[in-house]
C-alpha cells in the first residue's frame, strides 16, 4: 500500500535548493547531515526510477509502490554509494532489485538475466490522436517479454547509455545492443513507423504523484532516523 502521509508533512518544492550541485556533492551533504537535500535527489530520479519499475512491474501502483521502499532503502545506503557508478545508475539498480523482489515475493517472477512531429502547436485532433498513439504505445510494450521490454524503457524511454543499462541489469553491453534492436522489431511490426517524439511522454512522473512518493518517503527517514 502506498503510504500516505498528513498535509503538514508534505514537502515543497525544492526551489531554493543549489540546482548547480552534482548528485555527487548532494550525496555528501546528505550523509554530512544536510537531510533535507535528500529530496532534491529524489525530484531529479523519480521518473527515471518510476519508468524502470513500471517496465517490470506493469503497474503504476506497484511502481509507485515499490519507488518509496527504494527511495527509503538507498538513503538508509547511502554510506555504501562510492561512486564508481552515477547516482542514478546506483539508484535504479537499487529500485530495481527491490522490483525483482516484490514479483518474486508474489509468485510471478520469470527468469530475467539481467516520426518526427511536427513542432506547431497540435490541434485537438491532433492531440487527442497522440494520446491515443501513447496508449497504445505503452499497451505494445508492456506486451513485450520481460527481457526486451526493461531494456528499451532503459535505452529509449530513459535515454540512458548501453554501458548503463547493461550496468543496471547485470547484462553485457553487445546483449543490451541484441535485446534492444530485438525490442525495436517488435515494437515496429506493431506500430510501424510512429514511435517519434511521443515515446519521451511514457509514463512520466511529475506533479502530484512525484511529490506523493516524495513526502512519503521523507515521512519514513524522518520516523526511521
Amino acid at each position: 500500500m502506498v503510504t500516505s502521509v498528513p498535509a503538514m508533512l508534505e514537502p515543497k518544492a525544492p526551489a531554493l535548493l543549489d540546482e548547480s550541485l552534482s548528485d555527487e556533492e548532494i550525496v555528501a551533504r546528505v550523509r554530512s547531515g544536510e537531510r533535507e537535500r535528500y529530496e532534491q535527489l529524489m525530484r531529479r530520479h523519480n521518473q527515471s526510477v518510476f519508468r524502470t519499475l513500471r517496465a517490470l512491474l506493469r503497474s503504476d501502483s506497484e511502481a509507485e509502490e515499490v519507488a518509496q521502499e527504494a527511495w527509503v532503502r538507498a538513503y538508509f545506503a547511502l554510506d555504501q554509494f562510492a561512486g564508481r557508478a552515477a547516482f542514478s545508475t546506483w539508484v535504479v539498480r537499487i529500485a530495481l532489485n527491490e522490483g525483482l523482489a516484490r514479483l518474486k515475493s508474489a509468485s510471478r517472477f520469470q527468469e530475467l538475466p539481467m516520426a518526427t512531429l511536427s513542432t506547431r502547436e497540435p490541434s485537438p485532433e491532433q492531440q487527442a490522436e497522440r494520446a491515443e498513439l501513447r496508449r497504445l504505445l505503452a499497451d505494445t510494450i508492456d506486451e513485450l517479454p520481460d527481457t526486451l521490454r526493461l531494456v528499451f524503457v532503459l535505452r529509449e524511454v530513459e535515454g540512458r547509455s548501453t554501458a548503463e543499462a547493461a550496468e543496471i541489469l547485470g547484462l553485457s553491453e553487445e546483449n543490451v545492443k541484441v535485446r534492444l534492436h530485438r525490442a525495436r522489431a517488435s515494437l515496429r511490426r506493431a506500430i510501424e513507423h510512429r514511435l517519434g517524439a511521443e515515446v519521451q511522454h511514457l509514463h512520466a512522473f511529475a506533479g502530484e504523484r512525484c511529490d506523493r512518493v516524495v513526502a512519503a518517503v521523507l515521512a519514513r527517514i524522518a520516523a526511521g532516523a
